[in-house]
C-alpha cells in the first residue's frame, strides 16, 4: 500500500494481522495514521511496527506514544524485520 490517504481503507479489505509503517510518507506521516489507527475500534487491536532511521531515535518515543507496538530502524534486515512481525504473528 502506497497511499497514506487509503491505509485504513486498505486494512479494511486486506484484514492484516500486523501493520509496518514508515514514519516518513506523504500527506501523512506514519504517527498520524498510527493515532487514528488506535482510535478506530476497527483497527485498534493489530499491532503496528515502525520502521524509521536510527539517526532519529527521538522518533521512536513519538512512535511509541502515537500507540506503535514495535520499531525497526533502518537499515534493517530481513531477519530484524521478521522477528519484529513474529512477536505479534
Amino acid at each position: 500500500m502506497n497511499d497514506p490517504k487509503r491505509v485504513e481503507e486498505a486494512i479494511a479489505n486486506e484484514r492484516p494481522s500486523v501493520i509496518l509503517l514508515d514514519v516518513v510518507m506523504p500527506d501523512r506521516n506514519g504517527f498520524q495514521v498510527c493515532r487514528e489507527l488506535k482510535s478506530n475500534s476497527e483497527f485498534n487491536t493489530i499491532p503496528v511496527i515502525f520502521g524509521d532511521e536510527q539517526r532519529f531515535a527521538k522518533r521512536q518515543v513519538l512512535g511509541r506514544t502515537a500507540g506503535a507496538d514495535g520499531y525497526v530502524t533502518k537499515p534493517f534486515t530481513r531477519e530484524e524485520l521478521l522477528r519484529a512481525v513474529r512477536r505479534f504473528a
